[in-house]
């Protein structure tokens, strides 16, 4: 009797142990996804550990400075207090990072991008988080005094950008998205742009009825070729969730698609073949919406 009660004990130990670890364990079993972008992740029931679980290497977390805290909210952030961008994100990134050999995703080797939309006040708001960051900074991607240094994560701004405060800077650990429609007036280099983003409507009409049209398509193709030349990746947003429409972006060279049905568009991309599973030691997770 005594045998089968402590039986049962190890078992709860045991499953209580395997729920600590899950989001851990699933995530080092998630194939990378290089073109996916979560956009507003923080919608999500699990933010974060959603789009982790699904290979996502791109994702986006909007930021207000309220009450001097840095809380992640659409709008409305006085009821969020305790949604802090170090609570749901830098600290359990951290966590993960610490616990997989220094990256977000065992054998990939380039940085994950945590996009960061400011809400409030440029300045003051960048002020504030550049503190923060500094506690990350063994696992943040920077700039120093002429030279980009690649970590598990890079941070880029974007919505109010502190444009002036980060291009005097000579130590950061931050970059900024470009309007992708300025691509071809600013040249300067990839140590300030990571990113060239628009929103989908600026540049296409086109929701993916019929083929995409030739003008559109040139449009794009323009302004795609101007950001590869300075070394920065496009993405489109608010674009029609659908995979016709990503077909033709990818077909562009746009390089991240920009979605909220995270389980749709991971199906999608590894439908592509582009992810090679021979050589992955990673496991495939079958999610549902």
């Amino acid at each position: 009797m005594h045998s089968a009660i402590l039986s049962v004990k190890l078992l709860k130990t045991g499953i209580f142990v395997l729920l600590l670890l899950s989001p851990l364990i699933v995530c080092s079993q998630s194939i990378p996804l290089p073109n996916a972008f979560a956009h507003n992740d923080y919608f999500h029931k699990r933010p974060l550990f959603d789009a982790l679980e699904n290979g996502y290497t791109n994702i986006e977390a909007d930021i207000f400075l309220a009450d001097d805290n840095l809380i992640v909210a659409h709008i409305n952030p006085f009821f969020r207090s305790d949604k802090t961008l170090e609570a749901l994100y830098l600290k359990p990134l951290a966590e993960y990072i610490a616990k997989n050999n220094g990256q977000v995703y065992k054998g990939y080797d380039e940085p994950v991008i945590l996009m960061i939309d400011i809400k409030t006040g440029a300045d003051n708001t960048y002020s504030k988080l550049k503190t923060l960051l500094k506690k990350y900074s063994s696992i943040l991607s920077g700039y120093n005094h002429g030279n980009v240094i690649k970590r598990a994560v890079t941070i880029v701004l974007s919505g109010h950008k502190p444009y002036k405060m980060i291009r005097a800077e000579e130590d950061r650990l931050a970059f900024i998205d470009e309007d992708l429609r300025k691509t071809s007036q600013d040249t300067t280099s990839a140590n300030v742009y990571k990113l060239s983003s628009c929103k989908y409507s600026k540049i296409l009409k086109w929701e993916g009825q019929g083929g995409l049209p030739d003008d559109e398509r040139k449009r794009l193709c323009t302004y795609v070729a101007m950001a590869h030349r300075f070394g920065k990746k496009v993405r489109l947003w608010a674009s029609p969730e659908n995979s016709i429409v990503w077909e033709e972006l990818l077909k562009c060279g746009v390089d991240l698609i920009n979605t909220d049905k995270l389980v749709s568009l991971k199906r999608f991309l590894l439908s592509r073949g582009t992810v090679n599973y021979e050589t992955s030691n990673i496991m495939i997770t079958n999610n549902s919406e």
